[in-house]
């Protein structure tokens, strides 16, 4: 029996990662998912925010993507976002700055398409800043 799972983080750009994991953390439209080896098969989209991986010596790879699809198998994870990045290589002060601009659209709203687009940008910005905050707590522990 496999201890490992394969886990493949991919976006529209670039294969972000590809390797050996025990476990993968993703938040799914209806929460946390924890996916471990031999989990059942199961599709589901993602909301913006983190992916953390676990690497069999314990090691965790954090990153984060702006929503997409996870797609489970009995040993192979794979992630399919339209971005993907590595937690370490967020920028903070750009989405700090993208947080602002978003929250100043949202309260000069003027129609519905322009308030849509603020709201996911906002989303996207407060799910990178999360994300960066939780890389943060994890290199403290």
């Amino acid at each position: 029996m496999s201890h490992t799972l394969r886990v493949d983080i991919v976006s529209a750009e670039a294969e972000i990662f590809s390797g050996e994991a025990t476990m993968l953390v993703a938040t799914g439209e209806l929460g946390e998912l924890g996916i471990t080896p031999r989990h059942a098969p199961l599709i589901t989209r993602l909301k913006p925010g983190h992916v953390d991986v676990v690497l069999a010596a314990g090691e965790r790879q954090q990153f984060y993507v702006s929503g997409g699809i996870l797609e489970v198998q009995p040993q192979v994870v794979t992630v399919l976002a339209d971005t993907a990045i590595r937690a370490a290589e967020l920028d903070e002060a750009a989405a700090q700055r993208a947080k602002k601009e978003a929250e100043d659209a949202l309260a000069n709203r003027t129609d519905a398409l322009e308030v849509a687009e603020a709201q996911a940008k906002l989303a996207e910005a407060i799910a990178q800043l999360q994300a960066l905050e939780r890389l943060r707590k994890n290199l403290k522990h």
